[in-house]
């Protein structure tokens, strides 16, 4: 009888692991299926409308029932691994051999609402640098940094659409300036206390005065809340790409829109097609073009995210708005990259002096943007993360990449950028002309205040390698009961008149406290670029 439950046991257990393989293997083929979408989902903007100039408009408070935005946003799935980071930068380069140009402090907790995390970002036009907060926006003069408009909160700039962007609450703004038409685009998402609405809210300036009037679109998203949108500009459309969380609850996939940049610009009605992915893509990232050179006529939006310890997907999105149905989104090419674990498993580690709080990595994610640059001889996208140091004491290293050749990507450079004892988090990165990369982020440990710092290289630089960074600004405080909410992300964006300056957005803490942040604005330029 003993032999014959043995054997039965056995029998279970066998029928057991082989129902898991099955199980697993139905998975992997609904997934791989998944990987070419044919159904595109068209949606028409509602509350088209034009505004008044924004300078002329009432301040209108944001309507956010909390001062904590809404966290939906860790991936499903951790990159962890036991090998070695054959990218870590093994030379130590003199300090990067830039010029500081302008360093100003910019939006902070008062004038923002006291949002955490603040979201902070910014880009710059022909005159003008817009930076947009949670949830506020103010604009700068980028010859002296002086301010042209004061910060007014972004409900004020959605009131007139009405519905849920003029009475919801309101999370994760972008800004963009499209150098092509000379336009402002921003962006951010709203929703109703129970996520019953949830939309995507966009303006496009009229001209290129971020003061000035701007055509509206609200995008309606259901009773899904399309978290964590990141925004591309490219010669076809503004691609969108958003976390899908049904009625807010659980992650079901990334989202990926297309928005009829031609209507837009021309404040007609106009219509997003999407793509809706599952749950083994998080955090796609869309490209972003810099420079004077377009990407190839026909060439579609590239779009990343990440994939394993060891890969990274790459997709390409190409949208056809007379015929939705011609749309496609193909992918992924799977790039291998070294060996990376994510900084804190996605999660919040990161040190400061006490009395701080460890404060969250997002390191289960591509950090914004993924800028595209045509060079005319090679195409280039750049892209960073944050991951686990290999060595010392730190917790966080960024890991950066430089992709080419986007029609068939292939991975021409990438770097593991970490220090022994500061954590370094939050990046941002881009090219200017010359091909000189800069990357900017925060940097904190035990013994140091979160820190503004920014590196860079040229490209007679040792493949891989970046110089010995600089610092922005040295943090005066800790944050502390602010649920460990740091970033959701900074910028680094270039200046479209001389393609050289790079502009860098962070957050930072004066003195030590709760929702009392600062960001800060920093300008810059290599001196091999002019």
């Amino acid at each position: 009888m003993h032999g014959a439950h043995v054997l039965n046991r056995r029998i279970f257990f066998c029928l057991h692991v082989l129902a898991m393989v099955v199980v697993f293997a139905l998975l992997t083929g609904l997934l791989s299926a998944e990987q070419v979408q044919t159904h595109p989902i068209v949606t028409h903007a509602r509350g088209v409308t034009t505004t008044v100039p924004l300078r002329d408009m009432r301040n209108v408070p944001a309507h956010n029932v909390s001062k904590v935005m809404p966290e939906h946003d860790q991936s499903p799935v951790v990159h962890v691994t036991n090998l070695p980071d054959t990218a870590i930068q093994i030379v130590d380069l003199p300090e990067v051999k830039t010029k500081n140009l302008l360093s100003f402090d910019g939006i902070n907790d008062a004038q923002g609402g006291s949002f955490v995390p603040p979201d902070t970002n910014a880009s710059v036009g022909g005159t003008q640098v817009v930076e947009t907060v949670n949830v506020a926006y103010a604009v700068y003069d980028k010859t002296n940094g002086h301010q042209i408009m004061a910060p007014k909160s972004l409900a004020t700039l959605y009131s007139p659409l009405g519905g849920v962007c003029a009475t919801g609450n309101l999370s994760d703004p972008i800004v963009n300036y499209d150098k092509a038409a000379g336009r402002w685009v921003v962006s951010m998402i709203a929703f109703n206390n129970n996520f019953s609405q949830n939309a995507l809210c966009v303006g496009v300036s009229n001209t290129s005065d971020a003061t000035g009037t701007y055509h509206l679109y609200s995008f309606s998203y259901g009773t899904v809340l399309p978290d964590y949108p990141k925004v591309g500009v490219w010669p076809d459309a503004y691609y969108v790409t958003t976390d899908s969380f049904p009625n807010g609850g659980f992650f079901s996939g990334a989202e990926t829109c297309a928005l009829d940049r031609a209507k837009m610009l021309a404040g007609s009605a106009a219509t997003s097609v999407c793509f809706q992915r599952n749950a083994a893509d998080f955090a796609l990232l869309p490209a972003d073009l810099d420079g004077n050179a377009p990407p190839p006529a026909g060439a579609p939006n590239y779009q990343m995210d990440l994939n394993s310890s060891t890969k990274l997907n790459f997709y390409k999105f190409h949208v056809d708005f007379a015929n939705p149905a011609n749309s496609t989104f193909t992918g992924p090419t799977t790039l291998t990259v070294a060996a990376y674990s994510d900084a804190c498993s996605g999660g919040n580690c990161i040190p400061q002096p006490s009395p701080g709080e460890t404060l969250g990595s997002l390191g289960d994610r591509l950090m914004y943007r993924l800028p595209y640059r045509n060079f005319g001889d090679h195409e280039a996208l750049v892209a960073c993360h944050s991951i686990r140091p290999s060595k010392g004491s730190a917790v966080s290293a960024t890991r950066w990449y430089e992709i080419r050749n986007p029609n068939s990507p292939t991975v021409f450079q990438q770097g593991s950028a970490q220090h022994t004892s500061l954590s370094v988090w939050m990046g941002s990165i881009a090219m200017d002309k010359m091909g000189n990369i800069a990357l900017g982020a925060s940097a904190s440990s035990t013994a140091q205040k979160p820190t503004i710092a920014y590196t860079g290289r040229v490209p007679t630089d040792p493949a891989g390698a970046l110089e010995s960074p600089k610092v922005v600004v040295v943090g005066g405080g800790v944050q502390t009961n602010s649920f460990h909410r740091w970033g959701d992300y900074s910028s680094m964006a270039i200046d479209p008149s001389d393609d050289c300056t790079f502009w860098y957005a962070q957050e930072y803490y004066k003195t030590t406290g709760s929702f009392n942040f600062s960001t800060h604005l920093n300008s810059f330029k290599f001196t091999s670029c002019n």
